[in-house]
């Protein structure tokens, strides 16, 4: 018994410890309040765009190489949220934008998880 409450002592430190250093920005972070200046990216292609994008959401087609050309008109402080079919093409927006020094960025997934996420409507 006497062994048992250390270790079930030592178990909810661990827990607690390890809750604390969890600090990666995912999509469901974003669930709080969006400001005014939070920069909305679909890194889909226009095809996909106009079949349905979030409301506000700006186009940058990944395929298509803006998101590359777009990045040194792009304000590096600003909080960016981005999304597309999957997630996969947001991820390597996100890449690149990290190589260029932006640092507030967030991979919402697809336009449905975003949407869920951000509480945004999705114009169709």
């Amino acid at each position: 018994m006497r062994r048992s409450i250390p270790l079930a002592i030592s178990a909810v430190f661990l827990t607690l410890g390890l809750a604390a250093c969890t600090s990666t920005t995912s999509a469901s972070d974003a669930t709080t309040e969006l400001s005014e200046d939070t920069i909305i990216l679909d890194v889909r292609t226009q095809e996909e765009y106009d079949a349905g994008h979030l409301e506000g959401a700006q186009l940058l087609d990944f395929n298509g190489g803006e998101v590359a050309a777009a990045i040194p008109t792009l304000d590096p402080d600003a909080e960016y949220l981005v999304y597309c079919r999957t997630g996969n093409r947001a991820g390597q927006a996100i890449a690149l934008m990290e190589e260029a020094g932006f640092s507030d960025l967030t991979n919402l997934g697809s336009l449905e998880e975003a949407a869920q996420t951000t509480s945004i409507e999705i114009v169709r």
